[in-house]
C-alpha cells in the first residue's frame, strides 16, 4: 500500500492506517462484526488525528455501519446530478470537488478536501449530487451506505452537522434555497414516506387507533359537550384562522382551563391533557385537520360530528342528568388518561419524541415482562426506536410462517395465537410477552404464523436493524475482565454527563458492573468509588453496601478487606508508599460507608468486632509510618465505641456523598427478649421470656419441658400458629421471630403431630365484645390521624432495609429476624380490620353513618399527613366486602363525603401497576409512610425476575442494582425526620395515643360477614 506523501496524518496515524488487521474487520457486513471486531476498529479509529473532531459516540457507531476503502488516483466516487448511494468520510489522501464547466466540456476545480473531511448527505432525502469528486491522489474512506446513514443521522444528528463539508455551500452556482436544504434536511419539503405516514393512525398520534369510539368514551365526550354547551357555550363557535373558517371548535389550552376547573381529581394541566388526549385516539374528538394531538396550545379541535351538526343548546334534563354524571367521567378519564398519553408518545416520530418522553417509556419498559432481564442500557436504548403498532380486530394475520423476519414484537394488550403448520395452535402469548426474536437473530424465516386473538390488540414493535444494532452496541460496550483463565467482572460503559470547571456538561464514559465473582466487586468499587473524585449521582457503591447480604457473608467481606490493608507496597511491581496509603484510606472509607448503611444492624455479628479491633490495632502501627491515618483512626475508633455524635460530625466532612443521620426509634433486635404464651390443646398454657432470634426448635424444647409434654420420638412435637379462624401453620425448626410473626388474633400451640387436628382457636380469639363507637365519638378524627401517624412513623422507620431482602428472599436462607417489619406489615392489617370491625358492631343506622363518615375523614388526614400506608389500610377496610355491602348506611353519606371516597378510590386504583398512586407518590415530599405492600411486591417482582447467579457463579449485579433503586425509594422517604404540629384544641390526646395502639379488632371475616347480616339483612 502506497501512502500518501505529505498528509496530515502524523506518523503514529500511519502506522495505524498501514495496519491492515483492522481494515480487513471493516470488510465484513456489519451484522457478522463481532464485539472484538469493533473493539479493535474503535481502538484504532479513536487515534487517527484526521478524526479528532469525531465524537467518541460517532466513532463508535462508526465502528459497525462503515466499510474500508482504498482507492487509487483519478478515481471518480460520484458525478454531478447522479442519485446517491452512499456517504464518505476520508481517512487519508486528498479528493477534488468539481462541477461541470459553463461550456460543458470538463469540469471546474472548486476545492480539495483533506483527511478529515466528510461528505455525501444529500442521500437522506435522495436528491441529486451537487458536485463531482475525483480522487486526487491514494486515498483511504470510510463509507457509509444509504440506508445505515439514515440511521446515523438520526441518532447523532448534533454530532454529525460539525464535521459534515456541505457540498452545496463549496458550489457557488447552485440555489441558495437548495444550498440551505442540503447542509440541513429538516428543511427539505416532505417526501413522499412522510405522507404516508401522515395517514397511518399507528404513526400518527393525532389519528384514532379504532375504527369504533367505545361506548365508554362516547358517553364520556357527550357528557363533557353537554356540561360545556351548558355552562360556557361561549367556547364552542366558529373560527377564523388563516382565511379559513372552521367551524363549531374549541381552542385547546381553554378546554385544559375548563377541565381543571371541574373536579380536584384533575390536579394539573399534563393531567388534563392526558385526559383530552384519551377522547382524541378514540375519534370522540379531534384535531380540526387531524395534524395535531391534542397540545395546550392554542390549536383547535371540536367534538365528533359538530362540523355538520348545529349547535343546540341542551335542555335543562340533559344538562341536569351530565352534571351529575360529570364527575365520575372525569374519574372516568383520569384512570385512562395516562395509557392514552403512553401510547400518544409511542405513535410520535422517533426523531420527535423529547427526553421526558423517553422517560416515561422507559419507566413503562421497566414492568415488561419480557424486558425484565435486559439491563438498564438496553432499556433506554428501546425507549428510543420502539414504534407503536395497533390492529382493530381479531384474526388478523400478523406474519406467516416461512416469512422473513423484519420486526420484533412486544404486546401491550391483547393476547395472539402462535400457530405451527400441521400442529395447530401451539401457544398463546399475553400481554408482556413478546415473539419474533429468533429470526432477527438467526437472519432465518419465521418458524410459525401469528394470528390476533383479540380485538384491540397493541404492540410495541422494533425494527430488525435497531433490534440488531442495539444489542451489538451493548455488545460492543462491555469489558469482561479475566483472572486464572475465567471470567471474574463483566462491565458495561455508560456514557454519563461530567460537569465540567466552566459549569458546563459534557459527555464522558464510565463502567457500570454488570456481573462478577463477590470478591472482585468489592476490589472494584474501593478502586473506583472511594476517592474525592466521586460522581454525584452514581449510586453504584450504595447499591452494593444496600444488597450485599444477599451474596457475600460479613466474614468474607472483613476477611478481604484485611487482606488488602495489610498488603505490602513490594508485592506488587512498581508500588510504592504513597499508594499503600491510598489503598489503606480507601478501606477505612469503605467501612464508614458500609457503617453509615447499616447503622444499627452493624454489630448484630459478632465477627464486625473482632474485624474492627484487629483493625484498629494495624492502624495503631501503620500511624508510626502514615502519620496521615490521625483521623481516620479516630473514626474508626468512634464507631467501635458506637459514639454515634462524634461519627456523624465527622462523616459530614467526607466530600463524596451526603449523609441520611435520621434517626430509628424502638427497634427490636436480635438479642431483645420478648415475652410470650404457648398452648396446648386443652388452652392451658405456660408464658415463655426468650430472644427474639430463638429458633422454633428451642421454643419446643423448652415449652415442651415446662408444659409436661412429652413424646416417644424427639421430633413427634410441632410447634404451630392457630388463627381465629382455625386455620393452622406449622412452623419450621429453623424459623425465628415466631412471636412477631403471628397474624392479629393467632396463637402459638404446640401438640404432638398426631393431634394437631385436634387444636381449635381459643374462645377469646373469636370472641367479640362491644364496640368502641362510643369512645370514638369523643375523638375528632384529625386527633385520631395524628395519633396514628406519629405511631405509624415508630413503627415505620424502625425497619431495617436488610428485612425488605430477608423477606423477600426467605428469612430461613439468612437466619435472621424480620421483626421489625412483622410489626409494621401487621400494623396494616390491625387498622384494615379495626375500620371493619368498629363499623360491624356498631348497631344503630345512625351511628354508623357518623363512623363511616369519621374513617373516611380520618383517611382523608392520614393522606394529609403523608400516612399512605394507613390511608390504604382504612381505604381497604372500607371496601371490605362486610363494610361494602351496607348500602343504605352508604347511602345516607353527604355527597360531599361520598365524592371524598370515590378520589380517594382512584388512589387505590391497581391497573398499569398502580401507576396512580406511584405518580402521586413522586409529587410528595418526605417524610412519607410508605404503602409497604406494594414495596414488597415490586422487590419479589425483581427477584422473581431474574437470577441471582449468572453461568460460572457471577453475581448478577444488575439485579442488585435494580432491588437498591427499588429500596431507595424507601430510604427517601425516610430522609426527613417528621414534624406534625398537635392539632388545635386537642382534646384527650394522651387517651386517643393509647387508643390507637392497643387496637381490639375482629379479624375473621366470616363473624364480620355475619355481623354486617345482621345490621342490614340480605334481601330476596
Amino acid at each position: 500500500m502506497k501512502f500518501l506523501s505529505g498528509s496530515p496524518l502524523t506518523d503514529k496515524s500511519q502506522t495505524i492506517l498501514l495496519s491492515l488487521e483492522w481494515t480487513e474487520r471493516l470488510d465484513k457486513r456489519p451484522i457478522d462484526r463481532t464485539s472484538d471486531d469493533l473493539d479493535i476498529i474503535f481502538s484504532k479509529l479513536k487515534d487517527i488525528k484526521a478524526f479528532e473532531k469525531f465524537h467518541p459516540l460517532l466513532i463508535q457507531q462508526l465502528c459497525y455501519y462503515s466499510y474500508f476503502e482504498n482507492l487509487e488516483k483519478g478515481v471518480t466516487l460520484f458525478r454531478t446530478g447522479d442519485l446517491g448511494a452512499n456517504w464518505f468520510a476520508i481517512l487519508s489522501g486528498n479528493v477534488d470537488v468539481c462541477v461541470p464547466s459553463e461550456n460543458g466540456k470538463g469540469h471546474t476545480l472548486i476545492c480539495s478536501l483533506e483527511a478529515g473531511a466528510a461528505f455525501g448527505e444529500s442521500i437522506l432525502y435522495d436528491t441529486p449530487r451537487n458536485a463531482t469528486i475525483i480522487t486526487s491522489s491514494s486515498v483511504m474512506l470510510l463509507r457509509v451506505e444509504q440506508k445505515d446513514f439514515k440511521i446515523l443521522w438520526e441518532r447523532n444528528k448534533q454530532y454529525l452537522h460539525g464535521v459534515i463539508t456541505s457540498l452545496s455551500q463549496l458550489t457557488n452556482t447552485l440555489d441558495p434555497k437548495r444550498r440551505a436544504s442540503e447542509f440541513d434536511p429538516s428543511l427539505i419539503p416532505q417526501v413522499a414516506t412522510n405522507k404516508l405516514l401522515k395517514d397511518d393512525p399507528t404513526r400518527n398520534p393525532a389519528l384514532p387507533i379504532v375504527p369504533n369510539t367505545s361506548v365508554r368514551i362516547q358517553h364520556a365526550a357527550y357528557v363533557l359537550r353537554t356540561c360545556i354547551l351548558s355552562k360556557a357555550p361561549q367556547m364552542i363557535r366558529d373560527r377564523k384562522y388563516h382565511l379559513k373558517i372552521h367551524r363549531s371548535c374549541l381552542v385547546a389550552s381553554e378546554m385544559v382551563d375548563w377541565l381543571i376547573h371541574q373536579s380536584p381529581i384533575v390536579h394539573s394541566r399534563s393531567q388534563a391533557v392526558d385526559m383530552w388526549q384519551a377522547l382524541l385516539e378514540e375519534g370522540a374528538i379531534a384535531h380540526v385537520s387531524q395534524e395535531h394531538y391534542f397540545k395546550d396550545k392554542y390549536l383547535f379541535y371540536r367534538f365528533s360530528g359538530d362540523e355538520d351538526r348545529t349547535l343546540i343548546r341542551p335542555s335543562n334534563v340533559e344538562q341536569n342528568q351530565c352534571e351529575q354524571q360529570l364527575a365520575d367521567v372525569i374519574l372516568t378519564l383520569a384512570q385512562v388518561g395516562p395509557d392514552a398519553m403512553l401510547r400518544m408518545i409511542l405513535r410520535k416520530p422517533r426523531h420527535q419524541r423529547t427526553i421526558d418522553d423517553l422517560e416515561i417509556i422507559y419507566d413503562q419498559l421497566l414492568h415488561v415482562k419480557a424486558l425484565s432481564h435486559l439491563s438498564s442500557l438496553v432499556k433506554r436504548e428501546l425507549a428510543g426506536v420502539l414504534i407503536f403498532e395497533a390492529h382493530p380486530f381479531k384474526g388478523k394475520v400478523l406474519f406467516t410462517q416461512g416469512d422473513q423476519g423484519k420486526f420484533w414484537y412486544i404486546i401491550l394488550k391483547g393476547s395472539v395465537q402462535c400457530i405451527v403448520y400441521g400442529k395447530g395452535i401451539v401457544e398463546t402469548f399475553h400481554q408482556g410477552d413478546d415473539f419474533g426474536k429468533l429470526s432477527l437473530v438467526n437472519n432465518s424465516p419465521r418458524i410459525a404464523t401469528i394470528v390476533l386473538n383479540e380485538d384491540n390488540t397493541h404492540f410495541l414493535r422494533v425494527d430488525k436493524d435497531d433490534f440488531n444494532r442495539i444489542l451489538r452496541d451493548v455488545e460492543a460496550n462491555t469489558v469482561k475482565l479475566r483472572e486464572f483463565g475465567k471470567d471474574v467482572l463483566l462491565l458495561e460503559k455508560v456514557p454519563i454527563n461530567v460537569k465540567t470547571a466552566h459549569g458546563t456538561y459534557q459527555v464522558c464514559y464510565k463502567y457500570f458492573v454488570m456481573s462478577g465473582i463477590v470478591e472482585k466487586m468489592l476490589e472494584y468499587f474501593l478502586e473506583t468509588y472511594l476517592c474525592v473524585n466521586y460522581e454525584e449521582g452514581d449510586t453504584s457503591l450504595d447499591d452494593f453496601l444496600s444488597t450485599y447480604v444477599i451474596f457475600m457473608p460479613i466474614y468474607q467481606i472483613c476477611t478481604r478487606l484485611l487482606s488488602i490493608y495489610k498488603a505490602k507496597p513490594q508485592q506488587r511491581f512498581g508500588e510504592n508508599i504513597g499508594l499503600a496509603l491510598q489503598e489503606k484510606v480507601k478501606v477505612i472509607r469503605f467501612i464508614l460507608e458500609w457503617y453509615d448503611a447499616s447503622r444499627e444492624t452493624f454489630f448484630e455479628d459478632p465477627k464486625i468486632n473482632i474485624f474492627l479491633d484487629e483493625l484498629y490495632d494495624l492502624i495503631l502501627v501503620d500511624m508510626k509510618i502514615y502519620p496521615q491515618l490521625k483521623e481516620e483512626i479516630t473514626l474508626i475508633k468512634s464507631i467501635i465505641e458506637n459514639d454515634t455524635e462524634y461519627k456523624d460530625i465527622h462523616l459530614r466532612k467526607l466530600p463524596w456523598k451526603q449523609r441520611n443521620n435520621i434517626d430509628k426509634p424502638n427497634i427490636i433486635r436480635q438479642s431483645d427478649e420478648v415475652i410470650f404464651k404457648v398452648y396446648c390443646a386443652d388452652h392451658t398454657y405456660t408464658t415463655m421470656k426468650m430472644r427474639v432470634d430463638t429458633p422454633a426448635a428451642k421454643i419446643i424444647r423448652v415449652a415442651a419441658d415446662k408444659l409436661g409434654l412429652r413424646s416417644d420420638q424427639p421430633d413427634d412435637l410441632k410447634l404451630c400458629e392457630v388463627k381465629s379462624t382455625g386455620e393452622r401453620i406449622l412452623y419450621k425448626e429453623t424459623d425465628l421471630s415466631i412471636s412477631y410473626g403471628l397474624s392479629l388474633n393467632g396463637r402459638l400451640f404446640l401438640a404432638p403431630s398426631d393431634h394437631l387436628d385436634a387444636l381449635v382457636p381459643l374462645p377469646e380469639q373469636s370472641s367479640f365484645s362491644r364496640g368502641t363507637w362510643q369512645k370514638l365519638e369523643m375523638f375528632g378524627s384529625k386527633e385520631l390521624a395524628y395519633a396514628i401517624t406519629m405511631h405509624d412513623y415508630q413503627l415505620f422507620m424502625a425497619i431495617n432495609q436488610y428485612e425488605l431482602l430477608y423477606q423477600v428472599f426467605g428469612r430461613y436462607k439468612f437466619g435472621k429476624i424480620t421483626a421489625n417489619l412483622d410489626r409494621f406489615m401487621r400494623r396494616f392489617n390491625e387498622i384494615q380490620y379495626w375500620v371493619v370491625t368498629e363499623i360491624c358492631l356498631t348497631p344503630t343506622s345512625g351511628k354508623r353513618v357518623q363512623l363511616l363518615r369519621k374513617f373516611i375523614k380520618i383517611a382523608s388526614y392520614c393522606k394529609e399527613f403523608r400516612n399512605l400506608n394507613a390511608f390504604f389500610a382504612i381505604m381497604m377496610g372500607l371496601s371490605n366486602i362486610a363494610v361494602s355491602r351496607l348500602s343504605l348506611t352508604w347511602e345516607r353519606l353527604p355527597n360531599k363525603i361520598k365524592r371524598m371516597f370515590s378520589e380517594f378510590e382512584t388512589l387505590m386504583d391497581p391497573s398499569r401497576n398502580h401507576r396512580i398512586y406511584r405518580s402521586t407518590l413522586t409529587k410528595l415530599t418526605p417524610p412519607i409512610i410508605l404503602f409497604m405492600p406494594l414495596l414488597i411486591k415490586d422487590l419479589t417482582f425483581i427477584h422473581e425476575g431474574s437470577k441471582t447467579y449468572l453461568n460460572e457463579g457471577l453475581v448478577n449485579f444488575e439485579k442488585m442494582r435494580m432491588l437498591s433503586h427499588t429500596m431507595r425509594t424507601m430510604k427517601i422517604c425516610r430522609s426527613q425526620p417528621l414534624q406534625l404540629e398537635i392539632p388545635q384544641g386537642a382534646k384527650n390526646l394522651f387517651e386517643i395515643q393509647e387508643y390507637v395502639r392497643e387496637m381490639n379488632i375482629i379479624d375473621n371475616q366470616r363473624i364480620l360477614n355475619q355481623l354486617s347480616n345482621k345490621l342490614e339483612p340480605r334481601q330476596a
